[in-house]
């Protein structure tokens, strides 16, 4: 059964799926809107914006190839209650250069430092560290049970990619492009972030996925099968 969250009269945030407890890690293996949407107004705009600057949003990516930076806004700030509840959630006017999220993810293997991504390899090249502390240990453990989940348990949105000869962890989105929340034929963006769950593994792989057009065609769901074909290719070899 949906839930739905109103906020501001006719503003509503649905989610597909009930659950207990309702906990951040029991969020991110659901994907639940209405959690995400919460949280960011119970921490407020001033302290939501500080933070994704502190992770490298409005700023240059560190990398050989100039890329445009991730950003929350079309203006210098959220301007309001309703864009920061979508915010919240991944939505409003969020724009994420996938290799920044791929940076953010790297945090999670990590202790929470992000790292500096490269292009070309080197002999005896060594990772670098583009933002430290970027999240608290405690936070990347409680993230860390929920994109595990997503993949591993089979009420996660990413299931359909899980393994059993390696333990991997993800996050899927849907990002929806449309004028107006009554607007019903607005176009959907399919996100899947998949990578091993364990630092020291000999095939390690951090895999960034976006598919345009996924409306009618499962949505998010129907990257993380995609991706699921990429990775038996991969462990295969």
């Amino acid at each position: 059964m949906a839930e739905r969250f109103v906020l501001g009269g006719s503003y509503q945030v649905t989610t597909l799926h009930e659950y207990e407890p309702v906990i951040m890690k029991n969020a991110i293996i659901y994907s639940d809107n209405i959690y995400f949407a919460k949280a960011a107004l119970k921490i407020g705009s001033e302290n939501f914006m500080n933070t994704l600057n502190e992770i490298g949003f409005n700023q240059n990516i560190p990398f050989e190839i100039a890329m445009q930076e991730s950003t929350y806004s079309n203006t210098d700030k959220i301007e309001t209650e309703i864009q920061l509840a979508d915010s919240g959630y991944g939505q409003g006017q969020i724009l994420v250069n996938p290799l920044h999220l791929a940076s953010i993810y790297t945090s999670f293997l990590n202790e929470g430092n992000m790292v500096k991504p490269y292009l070309t390899y080197e002999e005896e090249a060594a990772g670098e560290i583009w933002i430290e502390n970027a999240f608290t240990k405690e936070n990347v453990e409680e993230i860390m049970q929920g994109v595990e989940g997503v993949v591993n348990n089979p009420e996660g949105t990413g299931y359909a990619a899980h393994r059993d000869d390696i333990l991997l962890a993800g996050k899927t989105g849907t990002a929806e492009l449309k004028a107006t929340k009554e607007d019903t034929s607005g176009k959907e963006i399919g996100w899947f972030s998949v990578f091993t769950a364990e630092k020291n593994v000999d095939r390690p792989i951090l895999l960034i996925s976006m598919v345009e057009n996924v409306k009618g065609i499962g949505g998010s769901g129907y990257v993380v099968r995609k991706d699921a074909t990429v990775l038996d290719e991969y462990f295969k070899e």
